[in-house]
Formats: structure tokens, C-alpha cells, sequence
């Protein structure tokens, strides 16, 4: 028998871990049927819509499976895929963990692309900056086109293992930038910072300059970093509606 939950953690996240501690544990072992939707709302104290999300979760880490009509099953133990539900109770704290993951990772792709990418891969890297000004031009967050300046800046260092890994995280990276770019659309300043810094680490890469590049990377997420705690309690409960989700990947 499962205990009921309660205090400030997401009660999917709380959930999906107990579930997990389960599976993980042999408690519930390959082939076992978890408990019924309306036996684990009873069993756990948490609402129906928190129990499914819950098993979404579960779903998407692999280590459940759906059948029709019958109930959801404990899948075959393999190879996890990458878990990203971070230990960050809170969606600031994701978000910081996101920026932090991207500093690392476009960093080094800033530095490869300003030696490897081609006039037809710079070209992109314009176009994609041009999109997320007409993109807020419109009204719209620019969050898509955002993602696609960085991921065009990956696709030009012919890193596939590094370009993968950005898709894979597609959904990850989008929700971060969703809500950085919230953030800095409350004030004219720091919409123009981010303009600017977008704008250092292509003239870097058209330079040539890797370590410029590379430094004018890690600086824009240093800043992007910096900028959230600035941030008011109330913007940190609407950004709750943007569901940054870690578990969400493409």
C-alpha cells in the first residue's frame, strides 16, 4: 500500500518518483500491472489529472507501458533513456539547470562553428536571428526561432552526436527558452541585451574567432542566467502555466 502525499513538490513529480522507487526497487517487477488509476488517486490522496501525468512520465522514461483495455505494465528492464526530471523542486530552478546545461553545450558548439561553418550555414545563422525579430515583431516569444539560431549554429559544426543531443532535448531547450525570453520581454532593456549578445556570437563565428565565439555564448547564458533573479514572485507563478517539463523530449 502506497502512502498519501502531500507537501510543496509538483505532486506528478512526487508521484512519478514513488512510482519509479517501485518499478526500480523490484516491488513492482517486469510484466506486473500498476494499480488502477482510481486505486492509486485513493491510495496516494492526489486527483486523477496528477495520477496521469504521472504515468505519462513513466511512459516517456520507458519504464511503463499502456495496453488497451488491460491497464498499464512494468516494461522489460534496459538501458534507461536519459532522466531529466532534475532534482529542482520549483520551475526557477529548472530553468536555471537548463540554462546552466546550455552554457556548457553552445559554448563548444560556438567555438566549432566559427571555424567550420560554411557561407550557406552562415546565411542560416541570419536568417534564424531575422525570424526571432519578426517573430516578436508579430506578437509571438520568438522561443522557436530562438532555438533554431542555436540549433543552426550546432548543425554547422557536422557534430552529429552534438546535434542529436539538441534534438533530443528539443523540448527541454524550448521550455528554458520560453521562459528566459519571458522574462527579458518585461523589460526593453534586457530585450535589447539579448538582441545584442545573439548578435556577438554570430559576428564571432562570421570572424572566424573561436574563442570569441565561444566566450560570447557562455557570456549570453551567463546573462540569461543572471536576468531570472530579477524576476517577481509573480511572474514565477505564471511561468507554473508553461509547464517546464525536463521529462519532455523529441
Amino acid at each position: 500500500m502506497l502512502s498519501k502525499l502531500s507537501g510543496p513538490v509538483r505532486l506528478a513529480d512526487r508521484v512519478a518518483a514513488v512510482l519509479s522507487e517501485e518499478i526500480e526497487s523490484g516491488r513492482l517487477a517486469e510484466g506486473d500491472k500498476l494499480p488502477t488509476e482510481v486505486e492509486l488517486v485513493k491510495q496516494l490522496g492526489v486527483s486523477r489529472t496528477v495520477v496521469r501525468e504521472a504515468v505519462s512520465r513513466l511512459r516517456n522514461a520507458g519504464l511503463v507501458e499502456p495496453r488497451q483495455g488491460l491497464g498499464v505494465f512494468v516494461m522489460p528492464r534496459r538501458t534507461r533513456p536519459l532522466d531529466l526530471e532534475a532534482e529542482a523542486d520549483d520551475t526557477k530552478g529548472k530553468v536555471r539547470q537548463i540554462v546552466e546545461l546550455r552554457r556548457a553545450i553552445e559554448g563548444e558548439a560556438a567555438s566549432l562553428a566559427a571555424t567550420r561553418a560554411t557561407p550557406d550555414d552562415l546565411a542560416r545563422m541570419r536568417q534564424a536571428l531575422d525570424a526571432i525579430d519578426a517573430a516578436v515583431a508579430a506578437g509571438g516569444d520568438g522561443a522557436d526561432e530562438d532555438l533554431a539560431f542555436h540549433r543552426s549554429i550546432a548543425e554547422s559544426t557536422g557534430n552529429a552526436v552534438m546535434v542529436s543531443t539538441l534534438r533530443y532535448l528539443g523540448e527541454v531547450l524550448r521550455s528554458g527558452i520560453r521562459v528566459t525570453r519571458a522574462n527579458e520581454a518585461r523589460r526593453e532593456d534586457y530585450f535589447e541585451a539579448v538582441r545584442q549578445e545573439h548578435h556577438a556570437i554570430l559576428t564571432a563565428i562570421e570572424a572566424g574567432d573561436a574563442e570569441a565565439a565561444c566566450a560570447a555564448a557562455r557570456r549570453h547564458l551567463k546573462h540569461a542566467a543572471a536576468r531570472l533573479p530579477e524576476a517577481d514572485d509573480g511572474f514565477w507563478a505564471e511561468t507554473e502555466d508553461l509547464d517546464v517539463d525536463l521529462g519532455a523530449t523529441s
